[in-house]
């Protein structure tokens, strides 16, 4: 029998979910002897067996790992044998390479149930987890990921969780945020310890708002059946319209509130669990979480802290939304959440674990039969992304400045921020600025390059101009569509159906409505919506009235349907007051606003949004003219005889569809490619996600939508790193 000894690094998100222990487990139960160790991101094995156990062991690492683990690459080389006692979990050696560092994960059925058992030590303990579940980005404070470089350092084991972590039998052996009501973080309520999940509960029951300390931030929470209090909360935090997020207490009540089908049903369950978005039903919700949208972001409990609340109001979804006001980064420090949420809630639930880096809940919604990411961050954030193509060099990616996610890159690994916002307000760029910082250190990634948008007035321009460090433009469009081409894996020519609200062109125009043909490297513009006036620049983006009138001048239709004091002046606009533009985004705000489901908008994409959801209320039946001109006329024309505006909107979701196809076939039979990917803020849009790609592949295409990061700007700063890869030096 043959004996041999394998060095095996096991790459991915295998630190900080329970990959040591469970390594330690396979070993004793298949005979191998030596030791698992942390180094930097990834696991280390060395491993002493004869080969049949070798090979079964080395198997197992990737199809028996833990559910929150991910296992990207395994490399085995053949050492010198040598004499080892067992099979031992060594301490991490704290080697100075970059670092991958696991998501926050859901709390795990075993903790639940411990937490809900009254004759558990753990009963009703907010901060119960054990090695495959609980805090992990937001409480690490350097590499590698062991509990003296967490914000549970303070906090010395007890005799009974220290025999836990010590014993290699327990599911909590070498788990770092363990903790106990004895030695453990504690709650408090408006300051006062105790029963603090129990006056909470009665708080929001009486119709209060209660401020949360979570895993990320604070979460603002209340009755999301009480139609007074959730316009209140609207009130308070100067949310007019954005949909709020509800939390359930298991997927039987989520399926109360939402059509889910199994795929989103095991999404909501997922270790990641993020909000899911999908079609609300009628009823049961106040009328003021969803503003008339029609979707409703559903969640479930992550933590042992949301568990126990829910118990106490059972039956009752809550509304869970992030602890700030509108425009601003989610707040996560006690001092500066008491600032800030003061005037909005009524009541503060706390605790004394600090949050190290702020992260919000990720969204995601189900498109073609798989998940599609919205907005990465609690879950999946930062966990490494492989590109088909490796950077030269280490590498900074800024991103943009709305739904801003920045990434840094060592060799073929992209680590992607959590979202981080939109950087309208100087705290939200503060925030931004530092977590950059925090990320360099803590992915030990000392950036020799930057990759920013070509837009010369995005502050990630400008922030990037002041490192001083070589600099690559990149321009919007082209980010796009390297972004869905890293998301893919493809390294091959493709198409890019790239619709997007705007991005700054190369000629200087607002883009948004392209179709482009290359790779990562070079692009080429091979077709765009036909330039119309953007009245008021950004303004646009807020009152779709104004695009109305600028595509109904521009097809030579009166504009007098639209009921605006200004129309007349918006439609002799020019030049730098009247910036032309190609965008699909503009152009569905502008449909928004001459059917009249919107003529004015609380955030970008909203009337897009209500669009969205008036066409899904009817069945498809036809399509207008695939040229603009004509086809905003055969919208006016509708209006003006009165058909109905859901089929109108379902109309004009049809010809957008085929619109695109269309022209995807013609540059696919002029440049004989196949592969085509679809990005931009408009493929949030579920009508146009799932039945685009049925019909591109229809017509003998292959296309690839986004799944591991978001379609919109989230996704942005992967492209940057997929162009800076593909280009090496330049």
């Amino acid at each position: 029998m043959t004996i041999e000894r394998l060095r095996i690094e096991v790459e991915g998100v295998v630190q900080g979910v329970g990959f040591r222990p469970f390594v330690f487990g396979l070993a004793h139960e298949l005979g191998v002897r030596g030791f698992v160790s942390n180094r930097a991101g990834d696991v280390v094995i060395e491993a002493e067996a004869p080969t049949a156990a070798l090979e079964r062991f080395t198997l197992a690492l990737r199809d028996r790992a833990p559910a929150a683990a991910r296992v990207d690459r395994i490399a085995t080389t053949h050492i010198a044998t040598r004499s080892s006692d067992g099979f031992t979990i060594e301490a991490s050696v704290d080697e100075q390479s970059a670092a991958a560092i696991a998501p926050d994960v859901a709390t795990c059925d075993a903790c639940v149930a411990e937490v809900l058992d009254a004759a558990s030590r753990r009963y009703g303990y907010a901060f119960t987890s054990c090695a495959a579940c609980g805090p992990r980005l937001t409480i690490i404070t350097a590499a590698p990921y062991d509990r003296a470089r967490t914000t549970m350092a303070p906090f010395a084991l007890c005799d009974a969780c220290r025999a836990e972590h010590d014993d290699p039998h327990d599911r909590r052996f070498h788990a770092q945020p363990i903790a106990c009501p004895r030695c453990g973080p504690h709650l408090a309520m408006d300051g006062i310890a105790g029963d603090a999940i129990e006056r909470a509960a009665a708080a929001i029951r009486a119709g209060g708002i209660v401020a949360i300390k979570g895993l990320g931030g604070y979460h603002l929470a209340c009755d999301a059946t009480r139609q007074d209090t959730v316009a209140e909360l609207r009130r308070r935090k100067q949310r007019d319209a954005k949909p709020f997020a509800v939390m359930v207490a298991d997927a039987r009540a989520a399926g109360a509130l939402a059509e889910l089908g199994p795929t989103e049903l095991a999404l909501l369950q997922s270790p990641a669990r993020p909000i899911v978005l999908a079609r609300r039903r009628p009823g049961v919700l106040a009328e003021a979480v969803c503003a008339g949208v029609g979707d409703v972001g559903v969640l479930l409990p992550y933590t042992p802290l949301h568990h126990l609340l829910l118990r106490e109001l059972p039956g009752m979804p809550l509304v869970m939304t992030s602890g700030n006001t509108t425009d601003e980064p989610i707040a996560f420090l006690d001092e500066d959440a008491r600032a800030r949420l003061g005037t909005i809630a009524d009541h503060f639930v706390t605790h004394d674990r600090a949050i190290h880096m702020r992260c919000e809940d990720s969204v995601a919604r189900v498109i073609g039969g798989a998940p599609m990411i919205l907005r990465r961050a609690r879950g999946y954030a930062p966990a490494p992304i492989r590109m088909p193509i490796a950077v030269d060099r280490p590498t900074l990616a800024v991103g943009g400045d709305l739904k801003a996610a920045f990434a840094l890159a060592v060799h073929d690994v992209a680590f992607v921020s959590p979202h981080m916002g939109d950087l309208d307000e100087l705290s939200a760029y503060e925030a931004y600025a530092k977590a950059i910082e925090h990320f360099e250190a803590l992915h030990r990634v000392l950036p020799e390059r930057v990759v920013c948008d070509r837009h010369p007035d995005y502050v990630t321009t400008r922030f990037a101009e002041q490192l001083g460090l070589p600099r690559l433009s990149v321009q919007h469009h082209h980010a796009h569509f390297a972004s869905a081409l890293a998301d893919a894996g493809l390294r091959e020519r493709a198409i890019g159906i790239i619709f997007d609200g705007a991005g700054y062109g190369d000629d200087g125009a607002i883009w948004g409505g392209e179709i482009l043909v290359g790779d990562a490297a070079v692009v080429r513009r091979a077709f765009h919506l036909p330039y119309v006036p953007q009245p008021g620049g950004d303004r646009a983006a807020r009152e779709p009235w104004r695009m109305a009138v600028a595509h109904l001048v521009a097809a030579d239709e009166p504009y007098d349907m639209i009921d605006e004091p200004r129309a007349a002046a918006v439609a002799a606009l020019s030049g730098a007051l009247a910036p032309p533009t190609s965008s699909i985004g503009r152009l569905f705000d502008a449909v928004a606003a001459i059917t009249g489901i919107a003529r004015h908008a609380a955030y970008e994409g909203h009337a897009a949004m209500l669009l969205e959801a008036a066409a899904r209320s009817v069945a498809p039946d036809s399509c207008y003219p695939l040229e603009l001109a004509p086809m905003i006329r055969a919208v006016a024309g509708d209006v003006r005889r009165g058909v109905a505006r859901a089929v109108i909107a379902r109309r004009f979701h049809s010809t957008v569809i085929e619109l695109a196809a269309h022209a995807a076939e013609q540059v696919a039979r002029a440049e004989r490619v196949r592969d085509v990917v679809l990005s931009g803020g408009v493929f949030q849009n579920a009508i146009l996600a799932e039945e685009l790609p049925r019909r591109l592949a229809h017509a003998g295409l292959r296309p690839h939508v986004h799944r591991r990061v978001p379609p919109n700007d989230g996704g942005l700063a992967l492209g940057q790193l997929a162009v800076a890869a593909a280009r090496g030096g330049n």
